[in-house]
């Protein structure tokens, strides 16, 4: 079965250090900040509406579906709503999976995974990207087996920021019909490209030619993960009949409020102001971190393609933990590449969300640590 396990919760290496730092009142520059409620950005303030009486549709309620509908440009017959994107796959798990199937999984990209089919007793397997100035799916050794169920892509990753490509997902799509298995594409950073490129896909959902499932949220694309909405998108062969499995789970659960329901539509309507100004601290801080390193330092940026991260190339000189906790020594804190199942050694994730003073310093830190070798 999977490699996680709710009895090993013990606290690593950095999350000890970090509570030893915050005991001794030490300040520290927080690069591995993902929320985006606490980034210093302006916000206007968000009122629910009220909602006196309690009518559930196990979908969710039709003007909220709508107005996810209008934002994947498809049918809003096709979507589910859920309190999360964490929901909507618990959900999926349950209506492709029996116990001990099988999910594909990417690497590198968030741990979350491993947790969430392991909550479903489902065993996620890892497939591969590669690096060769930019992240491409291995095809040769993705691990079909009798017992996949799915295939997980993230669009673009996190924390890679690399979108799946139209001819990735046209092969991949082929390889999931051949083998039986739905594709579910994870969509929450997809607002988010530091340039256009007709080479990627948008959205699984405007395809018709395997059984897909887009996720997203407000969390990401409004900037709310205190509202707690995400949704599914059903699209492909068969994805009707998905559909009702879907609502009879839902129903079973019927977890998302009323009050973000019907606030839904404003919010989406709203969301690009978030967004605008989101996407210019991201490149701003990019910027930062590109300024900080010389044209001779060890460490470098990989280049990325959108989504809320970086990650750096640091020597191998020591292990990716003994880098993190040097630099938190130093005061700043980083991610290192184990944390997102990088297939090799030697790489450090920083978040971009955080204030632009603190997160320059933070670089400033970074280049000095790094390069003394």
């Amino acid at each position: 079965m999977s490699r996680f396990s709710l009895a090993s919760s013990e606290a690593n290496a950095l999350s000890q250090a970090l509570a030893v730092r915050r005991t001794a009142g030490l300040s520290t520059i927080d690069l591995t900040e993902s929320n985006p409620t606490r980034i210093g950005l302006a916000s206007a303030p968000v009122a629910l509406p009220p909602a006196p009486f309690y009518d559930p549709e196990p979908r969710g309620l039709l003007p909220a579906r709508e107005a996810v509908a209008a934002y994947h440009g498809v049918a809003a017959g096709q979507v589910l709503l859920t309190a999360s994107t964490s929901e909507a796959y618990s959900f999926l798990f349950k209506l492709l999976c029996d116990p001990g199937d099988e999910v594909l999984v990417p690497e590198p990209s968030y741990p979350l995974f491993g947790w969430l089919t392991a909550l479903e007793s489902v065993r996620a397997v890892p497939y591969r990207y590669r690096f060769d100035g930019e992240w491409h799916l291995c095809f040769e050794d993705l691990p079909f087996s009798e017992r996949t169920r799915a295939v997980l892509v993230v669009s673009p990753g996190n924390p890679t920021g690399a979108f799946l490509k139209l001819a990735e997902r046209a092969r991949l799509a082929g390889l999931c019909a051949r083998h039986g298995a739905a594709l579910i594409s994870d969509e929450v950073f997809a607002d988010f490209a530091w340039q256009p490129d007709a080479r990627r896909m948008r959205t699984a959902a405007a395809f018709d030619d395997v059984l897909s499932f887009s996720l997203s949220g407000l969390s990401k694309v409004a900037g709310l993960p205190q509202l707690k909405l995400g949704w599914c998108v059903a699209a492909g062969p068969g994805h009707d009949h998905a559909l009702r499995k879907l609502e009879l789970i839902a129903d079973t659960y019927l977890s998302v409020s009323t009050p973000v329901q019907l606030a839904a539509p404003q919010l989406l309507a709203g969301r690009n102001d978030f967004q605008q100004q989101l996407s210019a601290r991201l490149k701003q801080n990019l910027r930062a971190l590109h300024d900080a390193r010389p044209a001779d330092a060890p460490w470098s940026v990989l280049p990325s393609e959108g989504g809320w991260s970086a990650i750096l190339s640091v020597p191998r000189s020591r292990s990716e933990e003994e880098w993190a906790l040097l630099l938190l020594e130093r005061g700043v804190l980083v991610h290192p590449g184990y944390f997102f199942d990088f297939p090799e050694t030697g790489y450090l994730v920083v978040s971009l969300l955080p204030e632009p003073g603190a997160f320059a310093r933070g670089a400033s830190l970074l280049q000095r640590w790094l390069s003394a070798t």
